[in-house]
């Protein structure tokens, strides 16, 4: 049997990369880098990355059925939730919900919840 030890990257399809990448720089401080000699972009963040794909142009192979705006994603923050939601909102990005209880991984968690220009779901979460 096999282990699975992280998550390296995650691929998002986007209407727009552009966009895309100036939100997750605003809202979560992500850095948008380029790799491979076709100059793919991609947000890093940590030890992860997210992929970023052109709706329409994505890169093979990829999902089933790629669709901006079909993403569901937790990112988890040592910052306290009060300073995350003064962020957001000195960023002029609307909360959906929260402070909410949540359950992560690793156990009981405050979380924020916002969405990507694609629509994407993001939560900002933080253990307790």
């Amino acid at each position: 049997m096999i282990a699975v030890d992280r998550l390296d990257h995650l691929v998002l399809t986007v209407a727009d990369i552009d966009a895309t990448c100036d939100f997750y720089a605003r809202a979560l401080g992500m850095r948008r880098v380029e790799f491979g000699p076709e100059r793919r972009v991609a947000l890093a963040f940590g030890r992860q990355k997210i992929n970023l794909h052109k709706a329409g142009a994505e890169f093979d192979p990829k999902a089933e059925r790629p669709v901006p705006g079909s993403g569901d994603l937790c990112f988890i923050t040592p910052a306290p939730i009060g300073e995350v939601i003064a962020h957001l909102i000195s960023e002029g990005i609307p909360i959906l919900e929260g402070p909410v209880p949540r359950t992560g991984a690793e156990g009981p968690m405050t979380s924020v919840y916002i969405r990507d220009p694609d629509g994407n779901l993001v939560e900002i979460a933080r253990y307790a």
